[in-house]
């Protein structure tokens, strides 16, 4: 059975696919700070400086009821919430992720070469259905003329 696996683990398939997942994870983080850091901020400044992290709905409050002034905050002091603002970042990593790697299928598409049609190398005599070479202007086999 390892050795079994030794061969699974080190066929070209199974390393390609953990190549691609390990680089998915970094990819993953680089457009969540994107987002987070970069995208968001200047949205919520020109929405009237609203911090989508912390935007939430509290459904339910603490031992402690009043106003939670972060999400942190209301989880700390028993508060049950609804974090949306945090659900619309995600959204936007997402958005940003499917397009990113729709880009990237576009451009490695059009690297790809489109290969002409390879003719036929032989043909059907029509008389005693033999295969003959597609050049051919008499058949080997029933010597009948094909013109």
């Amino acid at each position: 059975m390892w050795q079994e696996f030794k061969k699974f683990a080190i066929k070209g398939n199974a390393l390609d696919m953990a190549v691609g997942i390990i680089i998915g994870a970094a990819f993953g983080t680089i457009v969540s700070s994107l987002v987070g850091d970069i995208i968001m901020p200047p949205i919520g400044l020109i929405l009237g400086n609203i911090d989508f992290k912390n935007l939430f709905i509290v459904i339910k409050h603490g031992p402690q009821p009043g106003e939670y002034p972060t999400i942190e905050a209301a989880q700390q002091l028993g508060a049950v919430t609804v974090n949306y603002g945090r659900f619309i970042n995600n959204i936007v990593t997402f958005l940003i992720v499917s397009f990113s790697v729709f880009m990237l299928i576009k451009l490695l598409g059009s690297f790809k070469k489109e290969e002409e049609p390879v003719a036929p190398s032989t043909k059907e005599c029509p008389f005693c259905t033999t295969k003959i070479p597609a050049k051919a202007i008499k058949c080997s086999s029933c010597t009948a003329d094909l013109k």
